[in-house]
């Protein structure tokens, strides 16, 4: 399986605690095209900004599970 290009900036990203709304730039060189823009202490807060961006698909939310794993929403 490939990896996800956007792998390592992710992880790097990630909050300890709390949500980031993370955009894409692909214009930018590899390993720096994820942005926050903005973190947020709940994850419907994040998910409603996300909501309200134009294009959806080039925003996603980056938090920590319980067990300390990454996921992207």
């Amino acid at each position: 399986m490939a990896k996800n290009i956007f792998d390592e900036e992710k992880i790097r990203l990630t909050p300890e605690t709390g949500f980031a709304l993370v955009g894409i730039d692909y214009f930018a060189e590899p390993g720096n095209q994820l942005y926050i823009i903005e973190l947020f202490e709940m994850y419907q807060d994040a998910l409603n900004a996300k909501k309200d961006r134009k294009n959806q698909n080039e925003f996603f939310v980056l938090y920590k599970g319980t067990g300390n794993e990454f996921f992207c929403r």
